[in-house]
């Protein structure tokens, strides 16, 4: 199925979750916050949150620095 991911367009297996997602983009979950559909997935949730095709995801990296 087709997802947009912060803007591009990504083919991933049907029935993925956010968590299988972040795995598939070898990204990791403590920095990171999703949103699917204009609403933000809680990290607790990230196993169970099943993607639909066409969903649009953004995924946003938290950095720290001074």
């Amino acid at each position: 199925m087709k997802v947009h991911v912060n803007g591009e367009s990504a083919d991933i297996k049907s029935g993925s979750t956010v968590a299988g997602l972040l795995d598939h983009l070898r990204i990791g979950r403590d920095r990171v916050a999703v949103e699917v559909g204009l609403e933000i997935v809680p990290k607790a949730k990230y196993d169970s949150h099943t993607l639909s095709d066409g969903d649009k995801i953004e995924i946003v990296h938290f950095v720290g620095g001074g």
